[in-house]
């Protein structure tokens, strides 16, 4: 019988979306540990015509929890880990980083935006024991289409719902093993190739009917 090792879990509740929630909850986490591992998982989308004014509060709150606070506890984490030579830094982004998305406009931006970051900070980390990985699932099999509204969008009848479990066992391999990014499943993987070539006119036209109701 394998011997398991006590394991300490402190939850430290935050509103991300707060001006400082970011920079709090790292200190609170922090104090008193050392932290090698952080996981970007929160996360906020909203389904709707961007210039639909009843959306402005909704998406004001995706562009500060996913690129705000995201950027803020990653600095803080890379900061801490690159003086101790090691850590691992795990940003939750999206397929969605491949191409613009109408009805989900700034989710796709905010998910773009941490891509190109997290494979920049990857870069700018090199030779200090830190490693910066970018996940990018496909729709999973979260609360998340529900709380941005987007249930019944074609999206999500058209493709398979990850199961969240095995997305996260990707991820924390990928980590671990210090991959700059990983884009779960074989279909995602294609067609995140695929956007490479895709004109920017096609490639709205197909999101725009990924996300319609």
């Amino acid at each position: 019988m394998r011997a398991t090792t006590a394991r300490e879990v402190v939850a430290v509740p935050a509103d991300l979306a707060q001006p400082g929630a970011a920079a709090a909850l790292w200190d609170k986490a922090s104090a008193g540990r050392d932290i090698t591992l952080l996981i970007n998982n929160a996360g906020l989308g909203i389904h709707g015509p961007f210039q639909d004014p009843a959306l402005a509060g909704a998406q004001s709150n995706v562009l500060a929890v996913n690129i705000v606070a995201a950027t803020e506890l990653m600095r803080a984490a890379a900061s801490d880990m690159a003086v101790k030579g090691r850590g691992r830094i795990l940003n939750v982004a999206s397929s969605a980083a491949f191409m613009p998305g109408p009805c989900m406009a700034t989710y796709h931006a905010s998910k773009a935006f941490l891509l190109s970051l997290s494979e920049a900070a990857a870069i700018d980390l090199e030779n200090t024991g830190v490693t910066v990985t970018a996940l990018c699932p496909g729709p999973t099999d979260t609360g998340f289409f529900d709380a941005g509204n987007a249930k019944g969008a074609m999206a999500l009848k058209v493709a398979p719902m990850a199961d969240p479990a095995a997305i996260a066992r990707t991820g924390f391999r990928a980590t671990m093993a210090g991959k700059r990014l990983i884009v779960p499943g074989l279909l995602y993987k294609l067609i995140t190739f695929g956007m490479r070539f895709t004109p920017r006119w096609l490639a709205l036209r197909i999101t725009r009917n990924y996300w319609r109701k």
